[in-house]
C-alpha cells in the first residue's frame, strides 16, 4: 500500500511561525546555555504525550533533549527527527533587525537560527498535534542536541545515554538546511592548533633568538604540499561540489613588536576529508614533519624550541547506503530520484557510527546560514511540512 503524498501550500502553518519566532528569541549562540529553549521543548514535547530524557555537559549549563512519542506502536525502533539547538555568533555581523526576534518580510522569515536549523525544529513540534497517536505504529523520536557549531560534541553524550539504555531507533532524518533535497554523505573534518615555540631576542641579533614565525611558515608551507599532493593522487568522488579532500591553513599568528624575534607563533589548519579516508595518516604526516625536520633545526646555545599540536574539531564522515529504506522512503516523498551529498559537516557521521543511517534533509539554503540576516523561506517551511506529514504518514502505512 502507498502513502497518499500530501502537496506543499506555497505557506507555512501560523503554529509552524510562531513556535520558529519563539525558539529564535532564545539566544543558544554556542557560548551560551541552551537549557531555556530545551526546557520549553521539553515542556511542550510532553505536553503532547512524548516521554523525554535530557544530557548535560560537564557544567549543566548546556543540555541534549531526546524524546519518544510511542502511541499505539508495535515495535521499540522508528525514526528520528534531529536538530541542533545552538547557533553561531552575530557580533560584528551587520544586522537589519534584532537577530534574536524573528521577522517576516517579503516570503521570508529572518532571524538567527531561521535557516541552521531551528525552522525545521519548529515544524517537527508544530505538526505533532495533527498526529492521531492511536494510529501510531511506529515511534517517533527526536533529538535535540548542543553545540553543533562547535565540532558536534552534545550529541555524542546523547548517543551515549542511548546505547547504555539500549534505545536503538533505525533512522535518522536530520533536518540541516538542504532546500529540502534528500543528502546521503557529508565530508568529515579535523582540525588542529599548531604552537610553534621559539625564543626571544633583539631583531638587531636574529642569530641569539629562534624565529616561531619561520618555523611556522615553514610548517604551513609543508601542510600546503601535502594537500596539492593529496587532491592530485586521492580518488576522488565528483557528486561532491568539491571531489577531494581538502587541507588548508585557516589562522595564523605570532610576534609581539616589530623589533623583536618572536618566541611563539601558532596557526590552525583543517583537514575535510572524503567519507572512507583515515585522517590520521595526513596528521602523522605533518607531525613526524615537525619532530624530523623541523624541531632539531630549532636550537642555539642555551635554549631548544618546540612544537605542539591541539585538536580542535574532530567529526567523521558520513556515508549512507543509497539503497537504504530510510534513503528511499525520503527520496519517494520528495519526487527526486537521486540523492545528493555536501561538502558541509553534520551530526549524521556520529550517528552512523552508532548503527543508525541518516538523511540530511531540511528547510533552507546552507548559503544563506551564518550569515547577517540569515533567513529561512516561508515556501522550504511549507515544504518540511508536508515532508513531514508524508513520512510519519507513509511510515505507520508501512507498519501496519
Amino acid at each position: 500500500m502507498n502513502a497518499q503524498l500530501n502537496t506543499a501550500s506555497s505557506e507555512p502553518t501560523t503554529p509552524t511561525l510562531d513556535i520558529l519566532k519563539t525558539l529564535i528569541g532564545f539566544n543558544t549562540i554556542s557560548r551560551e546555555s541552551n537549557l531555556g529553549l530545551i526546557e520549553w521543548v521539553r515542556d511542550y514535547l510532553e505536553r503532547h504525550g512524548a516521554t523525554t530524557r535530557l544530557t548535560y555537559d560537564a557544567e549543566r549549563r548546556k543540555a541534549n533533549l531526546f524524546a519518544t512519542i510511542a502511541g499505539a506502536a508495535t515495535t521499540p525502533f522508528g525514526t528520528v527527527f534531529s536538530g541542533h539547538t545552538d547557533v553561531v555568533p552575530v557580533k560584528g555581523q551587520n544586522w537589519d533587525s534584532d537577530p534574536f526576534e524573528a521577522r517576516v518580510a517579503d516570503g521570508k522569515l529572518f532571524g538567527r537560527g531561521a535557516c541552521d536549523m531551528k525552522g525545521f525544529i519548529a515544524v517537527c513540534l508544530a505538526r505533532l498535534p495533527a498526529i492521531d497517536q492511536n494510529r501510531l505504529h511506529t515511534p517517533l523520536h527526536f533529538s535535540f542536541s548542543y553545540d553543533e557549531e562547535v565540532g558536534c560534541l552534545g550529541v555524542r553524550e546523547l548517543l551515549a545515554d542511548l546505547a547504555q539504555h539500549q534505545i536503538k531507533p533505525t533512522g535518522v532524518i536530520i533536518g540541516e538546511p538542504t532546500s529540502m533535497q534528500a543528502v546521503i554523505a557529508h565530508k568529515g573534518k579535523r582540525s588542529y592548533r599548531c604552537s610553534v615555540h621559539g625564543h626571544a631576542a633583539h631583531s638587531s641579533c636574529p642569530h641569539l633568538g629562534i624565529n616561531s614565525i619561520d618555523y611556522a611558515a615553514m610548517m604551513q608551507l609543508k601542510i600546503r604540499e601535502i594537500a596539492q599532493r593529496v587532491r592530485q593522487s586521492e580518488a576522488q568522488d565528483y557528486d561532491f561540489d568539491v571531489p577531494y579532500s581538502s587541507i588548508c591553513t585557516t589562522l595564523s599568528n605570532g610576534g609581539n613588536a616589530p623589533n623583536i624575534i618572536p618566541d611563539k607563533a601558532e596557526f590552525v589548519f583543517e583537514h575535510r576529508f572524503l567519507p572512507g579516508v583515515d585522517p590520521q595518516q595526513v596528521f602523522n604526516e605533518v607531525k613526524a614533519f615537525a619532530e624530523s625536520e623541523i624541531e632539531p633545526q630549532m636550537s642555539i646555545d642555551g635554549a631548544r624550541g618546540r612544537i605542539e599540536f591541539e585538536t580542535l574539531t574532530a567529526y567523521p564522515g558520513m556515508s549512507t547506503p543509497a539503497n537504504d529504506p530510510l534513503v528511499a522512503s525520503a527520496l519517494r516523498i520528495l519526487g527526486n530520484e537521486r540523492a545528493k551529498k555536501v561538502g558541509f559537516g553534520t551530526e549524521g557521521g556520529l550517528f552512523g557510527e552508532a548503527g543508525m543511517p541518516a538523511v540530511i534533509c531540511g528547510p533552507g539554503d546552507i548559503a544563506h546560514a551564518h550569515k547577517p540576516n540569515e533567513f529561512v523561506t516561508l515556501e522550504q517551511l511549507a515544504r518540511c511540512e508536508s515532508f513531514f506529514d508524508n513520512f510519519v504518514a507513509q511510515s505507520n502505512l508501512q507498519s501496519a
